[in-house]
């Protein structure tokens, strides 16, 4: 028998395959015990997708825990070695979709949330829970609707602990302060189809656009800064031709993506981008996409309680980043809030066979709390 209620709660919540954008009743469970402790729960469905919002106080400053409980497809079911649905410890590991991103966090932070108000009933300030099943997905009825909606009443966020996996080799070596922003685009270079035999009565638009982006490719768009690396340009697919050998194509997609500093914003990644399409004199069509624009937490209340609880907790002198990809985050940062992430080992994340270290989800739920601790005091 487990003496983990961290675990316990993992299990739990890994049992409900919600596979985005289905939250499969992780809100209801989660709901259920939070109401116990005295939160006012809000069910706010925005178009399919379920979100809960939680609070415990009306006093300020508000800590919040975003999270997520939709998770990734888990793939090929055959290839895992156990069912991804049915929790299973092996060789001090946790299998199971949705270990690291992000069951555990949310099971540790109520575990963290249960002991903390237990100890500390008539805590200051307020503690809220932002929980969405639309971080996995395209992300557009979750997080970003519920702070449109408690923007509208003036409910104001002062510190959000995003429970998304941030650690390398060790829960807590790795928090993450910001995120680089990110800028998609959908390029349709047009030419003329024809046969490959009479390439002067066609106008290969491989040809045309192929130059462009070798350009786009080897700009160096900033230097980046203390915080943020420099800013990146990848391709990540083309498409053209219609499948026979003897056809010059008459259009060519090219799917990109910028994952940018604070050096730089969207508009100016835009208009150096089309400037060299143009330079080249390409006939074509341009969409974008900005899904997110970069943010960074400053050494303050928030990152300073977290690098010293982790300090408390584990002994780890933990490492500021802003590496990686996006999280919800994101659209939390422009309210004025100040953001952390902090989670689990991140590495096997979104593969077959994800798994977390069991020893380190107590220590979890413990930083949490320690957090909870030096924000909120009696």
């Amino acid at each position: 028998m487990s003496t983990s209620r961290t675990l316990d709660y993992t299990c739990e919540l890994i049992r409900r395959a919600s596979v985005t954008p289905e939250d499969a009743g992780c809100q209801q469970w989660l709901a259920e015990k939070l109401e116990a402790l005295g939160f006012h729960c809000e069910h706010l469905r925005f178009g399919e997708v379920d979100n809960l919002w939680a609070r415990r106080g009306t006093d300020g400053p508000l800590l919040v825990f975003a999270g997520h409980t939709d998770v990734v497809p888990t793939g090929d079911v055959g290839k895992w070695s156990s069912d991804p649905f049915q929790p299973e410890t092996r060789n001090g590991m946790l299998y199971g979709r949705g270990t690291a991103d992000m069951k555990a966090s949310i099971a540790a932070w109520l575990v963290a949330v249960e002991d903390f108000i237990a100890a500390q009933p008539d805590h200051s300030g307020s503690i809220g829970w932002l929980i969405t099943a639309d971080e996995e997905g395209p992300a557009i009825n979750g997080t970003v609707k519920v702070v449109e909606h408690l923007q509208a009443r003036q409910e104001k966020i002062d510190y959000c602990l995003v429970g998304e996996p941030s650690s390398t080799t060790r829960m807590g070596d790795v928090i993450k302060n910001g995120r680089r922003g990110s800028l998609g685009a959908r390029l349709l270079v047009k030419g003329v189809q024809g046969h490959v035999a009479y390439p002067h009565l066609a106008d290969n638009p491989i040809h045309r656009v192929a130059p462009a982006l070798a350009e786009l490719a080897s700009q160096v768009w900033d230097q980046g800064n203390e915080f943020f690396p420099a800013t990146s340009f990848q391709i990540s697919n083309i498409n053209a031709g219609t499948g026979a050998t003897n056809v010059i194509p008459g259009e060519c997609e090219v799917l990109f993506n910028f994952r940018f500093s604070t050096e730089l914003t969207a508009d100016d990644l835009k208009v150096r981008t089309e400037a060299i399409l143009n330079k080249h004199g390409l006939d074509y069509q341009l969409d974008w996409n900005l899904s997110g624009q970069p943010f960074l937490t400053a050494r303050g209340a928030l990152v300073d309680a977290a690098v010293t609880a982790i300090k408390d907790i584990t002994g780890i002198d933990t490492e500021l980043s802003t590496a990686g990809g996006t999280s919800d985050g994101r659209f939390i940062a422009p309210t004025g809030a100040q953001v952390v992430e902090l989670g689990p080992i991140n590495s096997t994340i979104h593969k077959i066979d994800e798994h977390t270290p069991v020893a380190e989800l107590e220590p979890l739920s413990a930083v949490y709390r320690r957090i909870l601790e030096l924000l909120l005091p009696h």
